[in-house]
C-alpha cells in the first residue's frame, strides 16, 4: 500500500511537468496561427485594431479552395481568447458555378463582445451568414477601421491569397469546433 507521504512527494515530482500537460493541443497550429496574426498584422494596419479591441479571434491561416464548376473549401484554426488558444475548429464550405482553379488564403474572425464569442461555442456550427453579424473586410474597408468605428459583433479578414481562381469567399462557411 501507497503512505500518503509517497504519494505526496510523487505529487511534488509532476508540479515542473505541469505547464507542458496544460499546453496546447495543437502546437503547429498554434504556430501557424501566431505567424498568420503577424503577416495580417503587418499587411492590414485593422488587423492590429481589431485584435487590440477583440474578446476572442479565431483564425485560419491556410483554407484551400479548389473547384471546377462544383467546388470546395476547407482549412484548420485555432481560437485564441486572453493571449492563449483555447480551442480548435475547421472552416468547410462547398459551391456551385462559373469556378475554375485553385487557391488558398487564411482568414480571422475577430469576435468584439461575449455574446458573439459564445454563440460559437454553444451553436453546433458558426454558419458564416447565420447568428451574429459578420462583416467580412476588403482591403477598402478595412482601411477605415478605427477603434471609434467598430460597431459589429465579428469582423472577418482575409488575407495572403495565392492561386488562380476568381473570387475569395467565406460565405456559406461552416466553422465546426473540432476540439
Amino acid at each position: 500500500m501507497i503512505s500518503r507521504r509517497t504519494m505526496l512527494a510523487g505529487a511534488a515530482t509532476m508540479l515542473p511537468a505541469l505547464p507542458a500537460l496544460a499546453a496546447s493541443d495543437d502546437p503547429k497550429l498554434d504556430r501557424a496561427a501566431d505567424a498568420a496574426l503577424k503577416q495580417l498584422a503587418a499587411s492590414n494596419p485593422s488587423g492590429k485594431v481589431l485584435g487590440e479591441k477583440a474578446v476572442g479571434i479565431l483564425v485560419f491561416p491556410r483554407i484551400v479552395k479548389v473547384g471546377f464548376l462544383l467546388g470546395g473549401a476547407y482549412g484548420e484554426g485555432a481560437l485564441k481568447k486572453g493571449g492563449k488558444y483555447v480551442g480548435y475548429y475547421n472552416s468547410a464550405a462547398a459551391s456551385y458555378g462559373l469556378q475554375a482553379g485553385a487557391q488558398w488564403f487564411g482568414y480571422a474572425l475577430f469576435f468584439m463582445n461575449e455574446t458573439a464569442l459564445s454563440y460559437l461555442d454553444k451553436s453546433s456550427g458558426f454558419e458564416v451568414g447565420t447568428g451574429p453579424s459578420v462583416v467580412v473586410l476588403d482591403q477598402g474597408a478595412a482601411r477605415k477601421i478605427s477603434s471609434t468605428t467598430l460597431t459589429q459583433d465579428v469582423y472577418a479578414v482575409v488575407f495572403g491569397q495565392r492561386g488562380l481562381m476568381a473570387g475569395v469567399g467565406i460565405e456559406g462557411s461552416k466553422i465546426t469546433k473540432i476540439r
